[in-house]
């Protein structure tokens, strides 16, 4: 199994690419979004890969980062979507509009990608809403910060230190990796979490998203 791609840039194509890894070159097919933020011709570039085999061709598909690798597993794992549609799911929202979109079950995002059909983006948006919080979560992002007195804009958050519920942690970080500030991420879970001290970390997600969502 291939899992990353380091080498240099040697050409562009309408839905892949060629890097050159020291001499031998490997065709990595990528999402719209991921071709807009490749560097130059001839410039250092590595991404992170999947495999996709079958009887009469292998094909590589790359990703800027390892939680849009693992959607990509998880979204062609759900009927109806290939690795097409899983690309052009990522090319129209990236991996973080994804995670909300799954997360809140917002299949109307996931039907704006071409070639995805109402359908087929509730099916998504339903088969893996137990999952997101996982992926979300991914990247090691630290949530030390704000598991303990948080200080923004003049707004002093503490935790509760009698909050035994797990599920805040692993909201904490997800909301972290989807950009949050973390005054703002900390605010929103102890929110919700005054509102269901039981939720579990996929209803804890949604109740924190929608708090933070722009009003109006």
């Amino acid at each position: 199994m291939i899992g990353k791609i380091s080498g240099r840039l040697d050409y562009r194509g309408a839905d892949h690419v060629l890097i050159d890894v020291r001499g031998v070159g490997y065709v990595v097919y990528v999402s719209d979004r991921v071709m807009a933020g490749l560097p130059g011709n001839g410039e250092a570039v590595a991404l992170y890969t999947d495999l996709l085999v079958r009887e009469d061709n292998l094909q590589l598909f790359g990703f800027a980062t390892l939680v849009e690798k693992e959607w990509h597993r998880l979204l062609m794992s759900v009927q109806g979507i290939g690795a097409k549609a899983s690309m052009a799911i990522l090319g129209t929202i990236g991996a973080e509009g994804v995670s909300r979109a799954i997360a809140l079950g917002d299949w109307n995002a996931i039907a704006k990608a071409k070639g995805v059909g109402p359908k087929t983006a509730q099916r998504v948006a339903i088969e893996l809403k137990d999952k997101a919080p996982a992926v979300m979560a991914m990247g090691g992002a630290a949530v030390e910060a704000v598991q303990s007195d948080v200080i923004e804009a003049d707004v002093v958050i503490t935790t509760r230190p009698t909050q035994t519920n797990p599920a805040q942690a692993e909201a904490l970080s997800a909301l972290a990796n989807l950009g949050y500030a973390p005054g703002d991420a900390a605010a929103a879970v102890a929110e919700a979490l005054n509102a269901a001290p039981e939720a579990d970390t996929p209803a804890l997600i949604r109740a924190a998203l929608k708090l933070l969502a722009p009003k109006g």
